[in-house]
């Protein structure tokens, strides 16, 4: 079943907002938070510290009426930066990779920021934009390849 999420990003205190959302909403997360360490890391990656192995890699809280709110830790030993138009992004969870195709095609017209779509180690089709408004749209779709 497709869902709409917003997706926050932070430098190095996901878990520390979260924590707090988690307190205010009264909710739990919908699985354990995943650390970057979790996650195998492409070759040729540059070695992280412990301290970027620890971050947040995702997490997931329910708040009101179905809406989830999900995170990660922006690393700056990665040269991330964090500023207005990459700190919230809307997360679209299509049911199907032809809708995905088509809303990812339609929201990436004339944009200068993205990462195409490409099935990832997670189990989804992803990619993101940046729409010529400003806003940022992911994409994670888990329809299987064909």
């Amino acid at each position: 079943m497709s869902r709409v999420s917003t997706y926050l990003n932070f430098l190095g205190n996901t878990r520390e907002a979260f924590e707090f959302y988690k307190e205010v909403f009264g909710t739990e997360y919908l699985a354990p938070i995943q650390r970057i360490g979790d996650m195998p890391m492409p070759e040729g990656a540059p070695q992280l510290s412990q301290a970027d192995l620890d971050a947040v890699m995702h997490v997931e809280l329910p708040i009101l009426a179905g809406h989830v709110l999900m995170g990660t830790d922006f690393l700056e030993s990665m040269g991330h930066e964090l500023h207005v138009g990459n700190n919230v992004t809307i997360n679209l969870e299509p049911d199907t990779r032809a809708e995905t195709d088509r809303l990812y095609a339609a929201l990436s017209v004339d944009s200068e920021q993205f990462a195409p779509l490409a099935d990832m180690p997670w189990g989804a089709y992803w990619g993101s934009c940046l729409d010529r408004f400003g806003i940022r749209w992911m994409f994670n779709c888990y329809e299987p390849a064909s």
